[in-house]
């Protein structure tokens, strides 16, 4: 049986600061949830309201749809939803692709952009700390399970791209076609914040710009999403291998 300081509890994790406070996460979805549980993260609740998910040491509890809409982040919640223990920060490894993101806002692209990163095969992802919360609900949804095997840090990226050694490779509308680079497998992939680009301060650190050109007649388009610039440069880096 639920109790209502459960339901609380859980209902609270939506926002940050509680998120934080408890150090735990909420996932929806058999999805979502199956690929955290098969992860390196540790589950402390497991809700249903039928039996959808796989078996696991801790037995998820039978609700009503009702009790889960109560805790639940979704507008028409799922048939599942799990409550996870926030993992630590991991030691960042400098080689290969790394994908560094400089105030992303919307949940949606975080989470797209980290699964495009579990597509390509990269499995680090650094944030600015103006960056959306990886545990926000709408950004682990987005993610669709690729969050159990990418690893996301927020921290200083000005200070990290400072001391590293690769070359960073920023992504600009005024900067050199990507279609035109020889580009190496080890180095820093950087996107900016989807209304202003990369920020001037974090700019500075840029050591390759890189830009996709537009292609159509009048070019009078503004500027593309920027998960769907991060499939394209991904894909023009990998496409080198």
């Amino acid at each position: 049986m639920v109790s209502k300081n459960q339901i609380k509890l859980i209902a609270s994790l939506q926002q940050k600061k509680y998120r934080t406070a408890e150090g735990l996460f909420i996932a929806e979805g058999v999805k979502v949830i199956s690929e955290l549980l098969h992860s390196h993260f540790q589950p402390v609740y497991l809700f249903q309201t039928e039996n959808v998910l796989p078996p696991t040491a801790i037995v998820p509890e039978l609700i009503t749809p009702e009790v889960l809409k109560k805790m639940s982040a979704l507008h028409e919640p799922n048939n599942c939803l799990g409550v996870f223990k926030v993992r630590e920060p991991q030691p960042i490894v400098q080689e290969g692709l790394l994908m560094v993101l400089d105030s992303i806002r919307d949940p949606g692209n975080l989470g797209t952009i980290i699964r495009l990163c579990d597509w390509f095969g990269i499995t680090q992802v650094i944030c600015s700390a103006a960056t959306v919360d990886v545990y926000n609900p709408k950004v682990v949804q987005a993610t669709m399970g690729s969050l159990s095997r990418v690893s996301v840090v927020h921290t200083d990226i000005e200070a990290f791209l400072f001391q590293s050694k690769l070359p960073i490779y920023g992504t600009f509308m005024d900067g050199d076609s990507v279609y035109k680079q020889e580009l190496p497998q080890s180095a820093i992939v950087l996107l900016g914040n989807e209304a202003n680009g990369i920020s001037d301060t974090v700019a500075q650190r840029v050591t390759h710009r890189l830009s996709i050109p537009r292609f159509g007649d009048l070019q009078q388009t503004e500027s593309l999403n920027v998960a769907t610039a991060a499939a394209i440069f991904l894909s023009e880096f990998r496409r080198a291998t």
